[in-house]
């Protein structure tokens, strides 16, 4: 069989479950109730199968280390990767290896001259589940501008008074009709200033939405991007502390990790620009708990909105839920089931693609 190593990744591990005959018994009973709700994994197994055959069945190798990588890489044909790093090192290791996939659309972690030099192709993906992840963004904040998280079906006199919107028709003689439940505060996105923390895949695929949308973006990233790369995305960086002090909308999009844990802290929201919108659909522990709460309770956050949270499913007695201004969706911006399985076929049909030319 064809060896693929693949990163220990928690979806690139369905490849393991698409192409190895090997996979436990275990396994695909977990994947298959994980995607159930969508869809059925028996009839995705036969229809994608069927359109990948010249690689299944494969022995699908998963490494989480560079010492279980270089063990791989002896035998192995393809490489799939997100962030482990492909180097001189590591092609010396693969004589057998003709294609590397990233997962991915930065590929900042292969040394491409390498791969040019031994003639392994290189290819990258634009995943499907990033830009879900955006346009779940780009949602929660229309949502937060036009209250919809407040408002929907709010639409009767009796459902608008617990509200404290109390009914009273306008002279139509002399004006229109329109916000008959005379809801203030509502806003309009266009020319208020959208704060990126981060600058990674999510966040590029977030610039083309907020623009059409008339939003002016910043950011800011540990690593400054070129001059160039800012003028082609229509962006400008500004320090961490400004991102904070001048948004109006702060969106996060960094990884979790040491490093970011508790990033957005007590300090972060005590300069953020009063009146100003949180975003969230990162990590819910980027954001300290307590200060998100305290940020809340003084009014300095106008609104807030997360697809992410410190228990999942949240805790009935969660303090964060009796805020009306913070809009809390189940963790699901990543779309339906079939965006992570095209990934994965996708990346599964190139594999094939390139191996064929190599046989």
């Amino acid at each position: 069989m064809t060896v693929i190593a693949v990163e220990d990744d928690k979806v690139l591990r369905f490849l393991q479950v698409l192409l190895d005959p090997a996979t436990s018994a275990e396994r695909l009973a977990v994947f298959d109730d994980y995607v159930a709700h969508d869809i059925k994994q028996d009839d995705w197994f036969a229809a994608a199968r069927t359109r990948v055959a010249g690689v299944f069945p494969s022995d699908i190798r998963l490494v989480n280390s560079a010492a279980s990588l270089h063990a791989a890489l002896p035998q192995a044909a393809a490489l799939v990767v997100e962030s482990m790093p492909v180097g001189a090192a590591e092609l010396a290791l693969a004589p057998h290896l003709r294609f590397i996939h990233k997962f991915g659309t930065r590929a900042d972690n292969i040394d491409l001259a390498a791969c040019a030099a031994r003639g392994v192709v290189v290819k990258t993906q634009r995943r499907r589940t990033n830009v879900a992840v955006a346009e779940h963004t780009m949602a929660l904040i229309l949502a937060l501008a036009k209250q919809l998280h407040r408002l929907s079906g709010r639409v009767t006199v009796e459902s608008l008074q617990p509200l404290g919107y109390v009914y009273r028709p306008y002279d139509t003689c002399h004006t229109g009709a329109n916000n008959y439940g005379r809801v203030g505060g509502l806003r309009v996105i266009r020319g208020m200033t959208l704060g990126l923390l981060g600058m990674g895949e999510i966040a590029l695929e977030l610039l083309p939405m907020a623009r059409a949308f008339g939003l002016n973006i910043q950011y800011h990233r540990r690593h400054r991007l070129s001059v160039t790369e800012e003028t082609e995305l229509g962006i400008h960086y500004c320090s961490r502390e400004a991102l904070f002090e001048s948004s109006d909308i702060l969106s996060v999009h960094v990884p979790l990790e040491a490093a970011t844990r508790g990033l957005v802290g007590a300090d972060e929201l005590g300069r953020i620009k009063p009146g100003a919108w949180l975003i969230n659909t990162s990590r819910a522990a980027i954001v300290d708990h307590d200060a998100l709460l305290a940020a809340l309770q003084s009014g300095r956050l106008a609104a807030a909105a997360a697809d992410v949270h410190y228990a999942e499913p949240v805790a009935a007695d969660e303090p964060l839920l009796a805020f009306d201004n913070f809009l809390m969706t189940p963790h699901f911006a990543g779309g339906p089931r079939q965006t992570l399985l095209d990934d994965i076929e996708e990346i599964a049909s190139n594999i094939q693609q390139v191996l064929a030319l190599h046989q």
